[in-house]
């Protein structure tokens, strides 16, 4: 199929969005099916306020017109709500084509975090607007699909995630000398990640920050005693990470957490806050630990064996995640059947 996938968030943005994003592609086109990319890239933009490195595409809507009428895509799918999503529903709603959305980011939360002001029911009453005449929206796992049909959101199906298990591998030799334990974080450095609930935690050994964003400068001066190693990427991203002890994961909001497959691809189990994400990919007690005293969370997680993490990291695979995100898809003329989303596991 020629498929087109429309997005806001793309490189040079280092985030799981744009990860997940370039691990489809380069599986879609392995397959062999034809992936326009639809991103910011080479168009005029300017910085989301509060938020410069994330760059919103002015005249999206003539930019998505031509990329699509040059194209003629078999499936349209919408990734983001910002500025080149909208053009893409836009362009489908006028010309009655199918498309599908999918939900990475959560929007009304981020929003509250920078504008207090702004109550959550409208962030969401948005969600719903946006992702309606979606033929599906694809979720990154069943407890996030209930929670958002909670908040009015239909037609909700399932595409997992996976990860690189050739770059994100264990490794023996030490590639800094810290003091042991080290408890790392990898991310983005901004206010939604609750970052400060890691970095004030009583632990021994050291803390370090891998990753860059617009807290990282008050956070450095804030607490010195921490290691802030900026952006890393590729090989050294994953060197850094395998040298780790424990992967403290401190958000709350976030949807799934990519970093944690990759985490535990290197070996590493993962401390963090029992909330949506970390509770569908840690394994309470075996790859990590869950817990409201994150401080109790990371050193429960430095006992564990780090190969049962490895093992976890084994069963993921992005070509079984690209495979789920392929049958999700809304052609213009049928080609599969859609995966079914199973009923979400009572918890308990």
């Amino acid at each position: 199929m020629r498929i087109a996938i429309v997005t806001d968030a793309w490189w040079p943005q280092i985030n799981g969005v744009v990860t997940t994003l370039d691990q489809t592609r380069h599986e879609l086109e392995s397959m062999g099916h034809e992936v326009a990319m639809i991103t910011p890239q080479g168009a005029r933009t300017v910085g989301l306020p509060t938020y410069p490195d994330i760059r919103l595409t002015l005249r999206a809507g003539r930019q998505v017109r031509r990329a699509l009428d040059a194209l003629e895509p078999d499936a349209i799918h919408i990734v983001t709500e910002g500025p080149l999503g909208l053009a893409a529903r836009r362009y489908c709603r006028r010309l009655d084509l199918p498309f599908t959305t999918s939900f990475h980011t959560r929007f009304p939360e981020y929003i509250r975090e920078r504008l207090a002001f702004v109550p959550l029911a409208w962030g969401y009453a948005f969600l719903r607007w946006f992702h309606r005449p979606a033929a599906r929206t694809m979720v990154t796992n069943a407890t996030m699909a209930k929670e958002l049909a909670q908040h009015g959101m239909g037609d909700l199906v399932l595409w997992s995630r996976g990860v690189d298990t050739e770059l994100f591998r264990p490794r023996s030799e030490a590639y800094w000398d810290l003091a042991p334990p080290v408890f790392m974080y990898m991310g983005r450095v901004s206010v939604e990640k609750n970052l400060e609930a890691f970095l004030r935690l009583p632990l021994p050994g050291t803390k370090v920050v891998v990753g860059d964003g617009p807290a990282r400068a008050q956070l450095e001066r804030a607490y010195p005693e921490a290691a802030f190693t900026g952006f890393k990427t590729g090989a050294d991203l994953a060197a850094h990470l395998a040298s780790a002890d424990v992967f403290v994961f401190p958000s709350r909001t976030d949807t799934l957490g990519l970093v944690l497959y990759e985490a535990m691809a290197c070996g590493v189990p993962v401390a963090a806050y029992p909330v949506q994400g970390p509770r569908n990919v840690v394994t309470q007690g075996e790859t990590g630990f869950l817990d409201e005293d994150l401080g109790q969370a990371a050193m429960d997680a430095v006992t564990l064996d780090r190969r049962s993490c490895r093992r976890f990291a084994l069963e993921h695979s992005w070509r079984r995640a690209t495979q789920e995100f392929l049958g999700q898809l809304a052609p213009r003329e049928p080609a599969c059947e859609p995966l079914a989303l199973s009923p979400p596991k009572e918890e308990g």
